[in-house]
């Protein structure tokens, strides 16, 4: 399916017109938050990767939330299970604006204690299935299952009016990648009708070149509502499962059922000049550089694009302040975001991110890095290409990111050359949410 795209008569630019319909209405959207993301390391130790600071005021969970609700999808409900308070404290404060008296919410799903069992979800399919008595509940017609951990912008509307129009069981999202990265996704082998006739890893796949690229599953799944409960039982009843949709589901119904894939370029929103964003936040150097891509000049993922807002909850603080402006003691951030809350005194701050109530303090020099929420930067610091965890105060002349051998003695630095220090690291109390 197709929609012509819409010219913004300010800028000039095309722009794809949002699609909501009864179709969006009818769908109840499953968000998983995943287990335990280890290739973040210490970041991660206290909170979620959903529940993971984005991009200056948001958390990740909040992209792929927006995009449900602004598509029209709004009944949604959210498995959590790994050091989920952070991100169930973050649902409560800042997504609880849905009308329920209009069907509309977002529901919290923690792993719990079944009648004959006591276990965690065991994969992506059983979270969904442990739940099968909520969403059928909701009674709708298709089920959106979507990761919790992604950075994106996609009107949903378009990949559900393309499953209704193919008449399809199920329809994959999906993008294509440079061959030599898609190595951590499953690929997919379509007809000419975008049907999924095969899957298989990215490295068996023929390529033609260096510059190949490969099409290859985004995590996203509509199901019609009860061909999904069907195979949902059907995976529950195999004991040799491993209960995923990945590895088990999507390639049963491959070979079974009408399966069908949908670009992300066709479902994508924002400028349509600019390249499709999508990123997944696998490590700490991905980490850092998807936050450094926000404080280009122009960078792919407009924040500011009011047409389809990135909505979330932050602290109530006050206008973020410059002070001084002396010869060697200027308050100044360029090329940065700097969040409310932040106090540059008398410090220079470059192609950085500041997150809400961070203080920096005289003749400190910051670049490059990353500074979570609630972070004291003593005074005469040096911050290079480095992640300061939230809450950690940072001694008066501390110098991160100049001697990589000193920094690996104190902190964790990634094979990119990224420094994360964290409350522990610094010899303080455990991290707070």
């Amino acid at each position: 399916m197709t929609f012509e795209p819409e010219q913004d008569e300010r800028s000039g630019r095309r722009h794809e017109p949002r699609f909501v319909s009864q179709v969006t209405r009818n769908t109840f959207a499953m968000v998983l938050e995943g287990g335990h993301a280890g290739s973040l390391h210490e970041l991660t130790d206290w909170r979620s990767k959903p529940a993971l600071a984005f991009g200056g005021k948001f958390r990740i969970i909040d992209f792929v939330l927006s995009n449900c609700v602004n598509s029209g999808v709004r009944r949604v409900g959210v498995a959590t299970q790994y050091r989920a308070q952070s991100l169930i404290r973050h649902l409560q404060l800042g997504w609880s604006f849905l009308d329920g008296r209009l069907g509309e919410f977002i529901e919290i799903m923690p792993a719990q204690q079944q009648l004959n069992e006591s276990q965690w979800y065991r994969g992506s399919a059983d979270a969904v299935f442990q739940n099968l008595r909520e969403i059928r509940r909701a009674a709708p017609r298709y089920v959106l299952v979507l990761s919790g951990d992604h950075i994106y912008r996609m009107d949903y509307g378009r990949i559900l009016a393309a499953h209704v129009e193919r008449q399809a069981d199920l329809t994959l999202a999906c993008m294509p990648v440079p061959a030599s990265e898609a190595q951590r996704f499953a690929s997919l082998v379509l007809d000419d009708t975008q049907r999924v006739v095969g899957l298989g890893n990215a490295t068996e796949q023929p390529q033609s070149g260096a510059s190949a690229s490969v099409m290859v599953s985004m995590g996203i799944y509509v199901f019609n509502a009860d061909f999904l409960y069907a195979q949902l039982q059907r995976d529950a009843d195999d004991p040799n499962s491993s209960h995923n949709f990945c590895q088990d589901v999507i390639p049963h119904c491959v070979h079974q059922h009408r399966v069908y894939a949908q670009n992300y370029a066709d479902s994508r929103v924002g400028d349509l000049e600019k390249p499709a964003y999508w990123r997944d936040v696998h490590s700490l150097d991905a980490y850092w550089a998807a936050n450094m891509d926000l404080v280009q000049v122009t960078p792919h993922l407009n924040l500011y694009d009011n047409e389809w807002p990135i909505w979330t909850w932050q602290p109530h603080s006050p206008p973020a302040k410059f002070v001084h402006d002396e010869p060697g003691r200027q308050g100044t951030a360029l090329d940065s975001l700097v969040a409310c809350g932040c106090i540059i005194s008398g410090a220079t701050v470059r192609r950085s991110m500041l997150f809400s109530d961070v203080r920096i303090h005289n003749h400190c020099l910051v670049e490059d890095a990353i500074i979570l929420s609630n972070v004291q930067v003593g005074a005469n610091c040096i911050l290079k290409k480095c992640i300061i965890d939230k809450n950690c105060t940072v001694p008066e002349g501390t110098q991160i990111g100049l001697d990589p051998v000193a920094d690996a003695k104190r902190f964790h630095v990634t094979a990119g050359g990224v420094t994360l220090v964290t409350r522990v690291m610094l010899g303080q109390e455990v991290a707070l949410f």
